[in-house]
């Protein structure tokens, strides 16, 4: 990998376009759920890009088998995107931004108590 491509992370971004192309296979409203997952993954996500387009790739593939077993997008989402994209990333051991801040106060107080 060429420096410019580790800094600009092109890599990165060819596989995000990559399941773009995939998910716009998707019925539509499989496209809108698409759309509300990968939004609140990059939202409330503190872990790294590639493990988050690692994650996404995985959800996408769920979604794919979903639409060919001709299950309905509420019957794959329970109708809560933000519930179902806390319990993947929870399963994935990826962080959001709340729990490293946690760990942050946490470590920080523990510093502060042990002077």
């Amino acid at each position: 990998m060429k420096f410019l491509e580790k800094i600009t992370g092109s890599k990165m971004t060819k596989e995000w376009k990559t399941l773009s192309k995939r998910a716009e296979e998707l019925p539509l409203e499989y496209q809108l759920a698409w759309e509300e997952i990968s939004a609140t993954f990059w939202a409330h996500s503190g872990t790294t890009s590639q493990k988050i387009i690692n994650i996404l790739d995985s959800v996408l593939g769920l979604l794919e088998e979903s639409v060919s077993e001709g299950l309905s997008i509420e019957e794959v989402l329970v109708e809560d995107v933000e519930g179902f994209c806390s319990v993947i990333l929870r399963e994935e051991g990826a962080k959001s931004y709340q729990d490293k801040w946690h760990e942050q106060l946490n470590h920080t107080i523990a510093k502060k108590l042990s002077k």
